[in-house]
Formats: C-alpha cells, structure tokens, sequence
C-alpha cells in the first residue's frame, strides 16, 4: 500500500507545533501500525531527517503508552484495541491518514507524538492502593470468600490500563471513566472498604486538579476504550463519593 501520512510535529512542550505530509510506500497489510511507523521512520533516517517520536512499549496491547489519535479516534478505527494491535489492513491504497497526539490540557505535549500522562500516575497515587497491616496478624487475600458477581467486575475494572483514549475521546477531556475503573478496582473487594470513603474523595480531588472537565455521559469513552470499561464503573464512583461526602 501506498499512503499520505498527515503528522503532528512539535519539537518540544514549549514550541508550536504544526502538521506535516509524507508518503510512505509498500506498506503491508499485515504491519501493524507501529510497524508502519517504524518504516516512516527509517526513511527519515536514512535521509538525514528527525525521526517522528511516538510512545510504544510491549506492543501486545498491554502497557497503554501508543497513544495516538488516527483520523481523529484515539487508537484509530479498530474497536477494543491498542494502536499497537491496529493493522494496516483497516486502510486502503492510497488512503491520507491523519496521526495526532492525545488532546487533552492534563495531557500536554512532550514532543511530536508523545503526551505527558504521569497526571493518570497522581490520581492512582492519591488513593488507588490498599494498605496492609503487616504486623504478624495478617489474613491471607485467598481466604477472604468474594462473591463472583463482585470479584468478576473487580476484575474488569482492574483490566483499564491508563492509556488515556477516554480522555482523548472525550468532548469534555474528562478522565472519569479511567478513575472510576481505579476506585471500582478496590470498592468491590472486601480489602477495599477499610479506606474506601479517603479513596474516592482524594482521586476525584486529584483529578481536579489535574484539570480534566466533568463527565457529561456521552458514552465515547466506553466505545473508544480498548478494554471495554464500563460507563458502570462511573456510577458506581458517583454513589461511592455522594456515601463519602455525607458522613
């Protein structure tokens, strides 16, 4: 395949940033997007040229770091997948692909493709732990009984990996969808109720801080989210925060 690729570049968080076109060619349908990616970026190389910088780690959907917006929808037109498991085969010969950061202002630019999502890092640092008594009295997790229905959307919840296409899919750059998934994780299991009201109060605090608008219930989040988490989860949170705040 032959494409025309339409890319943000900005050389850092403190320049302007601006599109630019290239062409790639022989692209298989079996690459993956990062692949693709890999070759535009050899071509650059090769040419004496600035590579395109992208975020990636494990590719195999796991880690959430390739966050990028194609042709306008975060981790581009697959549903319930990273940008990582994204195959060329979803486009066509001579197709424009337009590759954006994340647009969000709690998720500024770093350079070109990459966004700074360590705001993601202080909202589960302001409460999505749970703290043990290790004093020589502790009970083992496995032998505290959960009832499936609970454990099972325990571990749906637990399955978002922070990759941020909820924000990004967001009218409102809301990051609800991702902190109701980190306090539904614990509000669930038995070993979360001990700091359950302190959890809920301080993420959703933190989370305004960090400058992410309200959630509106448009529902992209949950379509764009390659783990499917459900709009559920937020309310679940909504209740948790109204039982907190009332106490």
């Amino acid at each position: 395949m032959n494409l025309t690729l339409k890319i943000w570049r900005q050389k850092n968080a403190d320049t302007k940033g601006k599109v630019v076109t290239y062409q790639v060619a022989d692209i298989s349908p079996d690459m993956s997007f990062l692949e693709m990616m890999d070759v535009l970026n050899e071509q650059l190389i090769e040419k004496g040229d600035e590579p395109v910088a992208f975020d990636h780690d494990c590719r195999e959907g796991i880690c959430g770091s390739c966050n990028l917006q194609i042709n306008g929808e975060p981790h581009g037109p697959d549903r319930g997948v990273t940008t990582c498991q994204l195959h060329m085969r979803r486009f066509k010969d001579g197709d424009t692909i337009v590759i954006e950061p994340f647009r969000a202002k709690a998720f500024p630019v770093i350079k070109d493709l990459v966004v700074d999502r360590s705001s993601f890092d202080r909202i589960q640092q302001a409460g999505g732990y749970i703290s043990v008594n290790t004093s020589g009295n502790t009970q083992d997790a496995n032998s505290i009984p959960i009832e499936k229905d609970n454990a099972d959307m325990s571990f749906y919840a637990a399955t978002c990996i922070g990759c941020g296409a909820c924000v990004a899919a967001c009218k409102n750059a809301s990051a609800m969808l991702f902190t109701a998934a980190k306090v539904s994780q614990f509000a669930l299991l038995p070993q979360g109720e001990v700091e359950a009201d302190r959890r809920v109060l301080q993420m959703v605090e933190q989370m305004d801080k960090e400058g992410f608008g309200n959630c509106t219930n448009t529902g992209a989040c949950e379509i764009e989210c390659p783990k499917g988490i459900s709009l559920e989860n937020i309310a679940r949170m909504n209740r948790e925060y109204l039982k907190a705040s009332v106490k």
